[in-house]
C-alpha cells in the first residue's frame, strides 16, 4: 500500500461527500457518522442508527477519503491502524473522529463537538454537581458509556472555574475537543500524539507545572490512575472519566487495575481523596431528544468509611439516603424524576432503571421515593434505624 501522499494530486471528491452527510447529519440534530468501506453511510440520530446515504462507498473510495482526510498524516495511519484526530467543519462545527482499518477495508465515525461550551445550568445538571467546583483538592470523575455526555459535563465544569476562579488549569486530552480560552483562569490544554506522548508523561509533567486543577481526558492504565492519586493527594483537583456503568463498578474498576497486594493501599488512597462520582445514563425522552440522568456520588464519612473496609454493595444505599442531606442521588432517583416531571415515559423509566422492581414500586407508590442505607452504614452516621414499614411509607 502507497503511504506516502501527494496532496497536489488529490481531488477530494470522496470528503466532499462525506462533508455533505456531516453537514446534513447537522441539519437534523444527529450526534454521529458512520462511514464504512462497502457500505451505505449512517447517523446516530437520537441515539439510533439510520441509513444516511443511498450509494455504497467502494473500498478503493473509502481508502481515497482516508487519504483526502488525513493527507500527510496517511502513513502515521497505516502504521498504527487506526487515529484520533479532531476534524474542524467550519467555524461552528467540529468533529472528533477515529479512523481504522476493519476487514473489508478504511472505517470512520464523526462524533458532533459542540463549538459553544455548555454550562452546567444549559445543561440541567443537578445544582450539587456545581459544588465540586468549589473543591480546593482531591478527585472528580466522571463515568458512564461511550456518547453519554462525559466530554460534555467536564468542558461545563472546566468553564464553570474558568469563569468563577482564578487559578491555572491543565488539561490532558485524546483529542481536544472543547477549545477553553483564557478568563478567570490560565488554561493549557495539551492534546496526547501532538503535544504529549502520553497521559501518564503529561500528567508526571503537569505536577512540576504550577498547577491548581488537572483534567485528565481518561484515566486508562495502572500507571495514569497512581499518578492521578498522587496528585490528588498533594493539593491538586483532578477531574477525569472512566468508561465505568456507575459509582460502585468505578470503585471497583480503579482498585482491580492493581495487584492484589497494592489493592489496600489504593482503596485507603482512594477513599481519602474521592469527592465525588458523576455518572451518566442518556435516555429518550418524551419529545423525541434524549435527556441525562445522573447518579451523583458525594465524599461523606460514610461513603470513605464503605471504600476503606471493602462494602462497596452499600454504596448505592449510602447514595440514596444521602439525597436530602448531601444532595446525592442513584440512577433510580434520577430517573423516577425524570418520570415524575414528565421527561421520560414509564417504560423508558423501567428499561433504563438499575431495579427496575424497586422503580416500579416507587411508581405505584409503595415506596417511598427514599431508600435508607443498610442498618449497619445508617448506625455510623448517627442517624436511627428505619425499619421496613418506614421504607415502604406504611407509617
Amino acid at each position: 500500500m502507497e503511504t506516502e501522499v501527494d496532496v497536489s494530486k488529490l481531488t477530494f471528491e470522496q470528503l466532499k461527500k462525506v462533508r455533505m452527510h456531516l453537514k446534513k447529519m447537522i441539519d437534523v440534530g444527529g450526534s454521529d457518522l458512520h462511514v464504512k468501506a462497502n457500505a451505505v453511510m449512517r447517523a446516530r440520530i437520537n441515539g439510533e442508527m439510520k441509513q444516511f446515504s443511498d450509494g455504497i462507498m467502494s473500498k478503493e473510495d473509502a481508502l481515497t477519503f482516508a487519504k483526502e482526510l488525513l493527507k500527510e498524516r496517511f502513513d502515521e495511519f497505516v502504521e498504527k491502524k487506526e487515529l484520533d484526530l479532531v476534524y474542524p467543519f467550519d467555524e461552528n462545527n467540529r468533529f472528533r473522529v477515529n479512523i481504522f482499518f476493519q476487514m473489508d477495508g478504511v472505517s470512520a465515525v464523526f462524533r458532533v463537538i459542540p463549538v459553544k461550551i455548555p454550562s452546567l445550568k444549559g445543561l440541567h445538571l443537578p445544582e450539587i454537581v456545581r459544588s465540586f467546583t468549589q473543591k480546593k483538592r482531591g478527585l472528580v470523575l466522571v463515568t458512564g458509556g461511550t456518547g453519554s455526555g462525559k466530554s460534555t459535563t467536564l468542558a461545563a465544569l472546566i468553564d464553570e472555574l474558568n469563569l468563577t476562579k482564578k487559578k491555572h488549569v491543565i488539561t490532558i486530552e485524546d483529542p481536544i475537543e472543547f477549545v477553553h480560552k483564557d478568563q478567570g483562569c490560565i488554561i493549557n490544554q495539551r492534546s496526547v500524539g501532538q503535544d504529549t506522548l502520553s497521559f501518564s508523561n503529561a500528567l508526571r509533567a503537569a505536577l512540576r507545572e504550577d498547577p491548581d486543577i488537572i483534567l485528565v481526558g481518561e484515566m486508562r492504565d495502572r500507571e495514569t490512575i497512581n499518578l492521578a492519586l498522587h496528585a490528588a493527594d498533594t493539593g491538586h483537583l483532578v477531574f477525569s472519566t472512566l468508561h465505568t456503568l456507575d459509582a460502585k463498578e468505578t470503585i471497583n474498576r480503579i482498585i482491580a487495575q492493581f495487584p492484589t497486594e497494592e489493592q489496600n493501599r489504593v482503596r485507603i488512597s482512594l477513599a481519602g481523596v474521592l469527592q465525588g462520582v458523576i455518572s451518566q445514563r442518556l435516555l429518550p425522552a418524551k419529545d423525541g431528544g434524549r435527556c441525562a440522568a445522573l447518579e451523583v456520588l458525594v465524599r461523606t464519612p460514610l461513603i470513605e468509611t464503605l471504600i476503606m473496609e471493602n462494602r462497596d454493595i452499600e454504596i448505592k444505599d449510602a447514595i440514596e439516603a444521602g439525597k436530602d442531606h448531601y444532595g446525592s442521588q442513584s440512577f433510580d432517583q434520577a430517573i423516577y424524576e425524570l418520570y415524575n416531571e414528565g421527561v421520560v415515559t414509564k417504560e423508558v423509566a423501567m428499561e433504563y432503571a438499575t431495579s427496575a422492581s424497586d422503580l416500579e414500586l416507587r411508581i405505584s407508590g409503595i415506596g417511598s421515593g427514599k431508600v435508607s442505607a443498610t442498618p449497619n452504614a445508617m448506625q455510623q452516621e448517627g442517624q436511627p434505624l428505619i425499619d421496613d414499614d418506614d421504607i415502604f411509607g406504611l407509617k
